[in-house]
């Protein structure tokens, strides 16, 4: 139920942290997926890292196409390329993302906040209806977007992004109802605290770390590959009666 054979699978931000980690384990599960970022010799390194460690014979693989979230040009070239070197996009992955704030909402700059909104959440809602579409004619179709436990709860450093994730999590929910009779599930996956490049000033500071972990139940930081899991249900046979979720992966931490 799990066998991603012959899906053909978009991914932004695939170019590390929980990103790769979906692209790779989704290839290691027959897919053919797209690794992108701005940065295309990066890319390029991940996609052979990819090929290399696939078993003889696998339908699976990694093609490189950089994309930038933040142009909407950028993102159609993303999919017209994507039609080029894959064919139909069966499983959409909006997990690209950016923070360039760290600190209180009463000091985080304007343009700050206009780059996290729109690449968090207006990027995500142009590419969707970039694929959207084709998967309407086909009838099917898979669109995941990588939230975070931020758009559940309030934090005192993190507002803005929060702000972007928990609306995030919304257009998965507008998505699946206005999309649903077309057999089309749209999911959200709200990691907590992962060991990403990504949230290196949230688990390199000690203190935050050990506060973070000492109140969750399984303790300890979560890794990028306990991300993707949840990814190939989504985009599986395993997955297709599942629709408007967010599901919460953080070993606990939400819970106490």
């Amino acid at each position: 139920m799990f066998d991603l054979s012959g899906k053909n699978v978009l991914i932004t931000g695939s170019s590390k942290g929980i990103g790769k980690a979906i692209a790779h384990q989704m290839a290691l599960q027959g897919a053919k997926v797209t690794i992108s970022s701005r940065k295309e010799d990066v890319c390029n390194e991940v996609a052979k890292e990819i090929n290399e460690s696939l078993p003889e014979g696998s339908s699976g693989g990694a093609v490189v196409i950089p994309c930038n979230i933040n142009s909407k040009e950028s993102l159609q070239n993303l999919v017209d390329q994507t039609h080029e070197k894959l064919g139909q996009i069966d499983v959409l992955v909006c997990n690209a993302a950016l923070n360039p704030f760290f600190g209180s909402s009463m000091d985080i700059p304007d343009d700050a906040f206009d780059k996290i909104m729109s690449a968090n959440i207006k990027s995500n809602h142009w590419l969707c209806n970039m694929v959207l579409p084709e998967m309407k004619k086909r009838k099917d179709g898979s669109i995941i977007v990588v939230s975070s436990i931020g758009g559940l709860r309030g934090s005192p450093v993190l507002g803005a992004y929060s702000i972007s994730k928990a609306a995030d999590m919304q257009l998965v929910r507008n998505l699946a109802v206005e999309h649903g009779a077309d057999n089309i599930r749209v999911n959200a996956i709200a990691p907590g605290l992962i060991k990403t490049d990504f949230a290196r000033a949230l688990w390199e500071n000690p203190e935050i770390l050990k506060k973070a972990t000492s109140r969750a139940p399984l303790q300890r930081i979560g890794l990028p590959e306990e991300i993707a899991g949840m990814a190939i249900y989504m985009a599986s046979d395993a997955g297709t009666f599942m629709t408007g979720q967010t599901i919460t992966i953080d070993g606990g931490q939400t819970i106490t």
